[in-house]
């Protein structure tokens, strides 16, 4: 069994990596064109860095596991624990994946990277460790969250663990650095750049995510086919509400299932497909309302719209496993609705202040934000030195 466990994760571990091929489409199918070479180069070299700090730094951190010591012991159980860093580092990796989305076209390449290596190595081990891991604070038996409200902070799959993490930390980089140059000033072209490079994305996306939420039971004997169905349904329930609130957007269209299967991972292992369908429909009209809102009345330049789609919907997520996860409502128990809320504005809170210090301090030493001449020109040829079809250009 143990051997099956490891192939179990294994191919969990690989279909997130792949979403991450999802996480560079989306990005390049939605801004202009001179800053498609930066979202692929972005998005592969921040896992890469993310993988080292992570399994130096971050996962010991999260649970105790140092897995630079001995190889010997640790291939005792097929290498299980091996497997599991991988599994868990594309949730680590997630959070730099949807920052790029917010900042692109005027934060510096290095800047993004050096963001990202503090964050898979401190800021996010840290709260992970206090919902999944040794930190016993919040999603454990026994823990503070526990003890004060009668169960512990029920997060099984990371809409608030990982998306609204990565979403709020991404507002906090958004407001530091102010919107592009133009944005709001004079005529800006916000139209996707390439539309299916867009659908590409958020279809790879999708596929990635049964993985994403299915096998964090990280066991093959703890599988559970009620977090498959309640993926699918929270993902057409954004899709369909997506569509009909953004009258036939396709961005708007393939975000809201995203923005479903974001609010589902929390409670995709307790609530009732119907309730997973509800959940997932809110979030689609959240993302659509609140995008207007934050573009057009906040003037916030989020290039994806990644606080809206990951950092509200993360939130809502939380919360909704609070409200739907009980058994009166068809839950598979009952999950503490104050526990839920409270756990879902903690990380609010710590977001921003992480956030906060992190950008500000990176701003200070080395610098967030490219000149307006570097802008004019696109981060492809400032930082890559190649357009995305350099043919056009003979």
């Amino acid at each position: 069994m143990k051997s099956f466990d490891v192939l179990f994760m294994l191919l969990g571990a690989v279909m997130i990596l792949a979403m991450h091929a999802g996480f560079a489409f989306l990005e390049a199918g939605t801004v202009n064109k001179k800053n498609q070479v930066n979202a692929f180069n972005k998005i592969i070299f921040d896992w890469s860095t993310s993988s080292v700090m992570y399994f130096l730094v971050g996962f010991p951190i999260a649970y105790g596991v140092f897995l630079y010591t001995s190889s010997a012991k640790l291939t005792l159980n097929n290498g299980y624990d091996f497997v599991r860093f991988f599994f868990l580092l594309g949730f680590a990796a997630c959070i730099p994946a949807i920052i790029s989305g917010g900042v692109v076209g005027r934060m510096k390449f290095y800047a993004q990277s050096i963001s990202a290596i503090f964050i898979a190595a401190l800021l996010y081990p840290v709260f992970e460790g206090f919902v999944w891991g040794r930190i016993n604070f919040m999603g454990q038996k026994g823990s503070i969250f526990d003890s004060m409200f009668g169960a512990p902070f029920h997060d099984f799959a990371g809409s608030v663990v990982v998306h609204s993490l990565g979403g709020w930390i991404a507002l906090i980089a958004i407001i530091i650095l102010g919107p592009r140059t133009g944005r709001y000033s004079g005529k800006f072209d916000t139209r996707p750049s390439n539309i299916p490079f867009l659908s590409l994305g958020s279809w790879i996306l999708i596929v990635g995510w049964f993985g994403f939420n299915v096998m964090s039971s990280q066991k093959v004997g703890n599988i559970q086919g009620l977090v498959a169905i309640n993926s699918l349904m929270a993902m057409v329930g954004g899709t369909i509400t997506g569509l009909i609130f953004s009258k036939n957007d396709v961005g708007f269209t393939h975000n809201g299932a995203l923005a479903g299967l974001i609010a589902i991972c929390a409670g995709s292992d307790v609530v009732h497909p119907i309730a997973a369908l509800i959940i997932g429909g809110i979030a689609g009209i959240i993302f659509v309302t609140m995008f207007n809102i934050e573009t057009n009345k906040f003037k916030i330049d989020d290039v994806l719209g990644v606080w809206p789609l990951h950092g509200i919907n993360g939130t809502w997520g939380g919360i909704a496993a609070g409200i739907f996860g009980r058994k009166a409502l068809g839950g598979v128990y009952n999950l503490s609705f104050l526990s839920q809320l409270s756990g879902s504005l903690l990380a609010v809170l710590y977001a921003c202040i992480g956030g906060f210090v992190l950008y500000k301090v990176i701003d200070f030493i080395y610098g967030l934000r490219m000149t307006e001449h570097e802008e004019l020109m696109g981060s492809d040829l400032v930082f890559h030195r190649i357009e995305s079809n350099p043919e056009e250009s003979l």
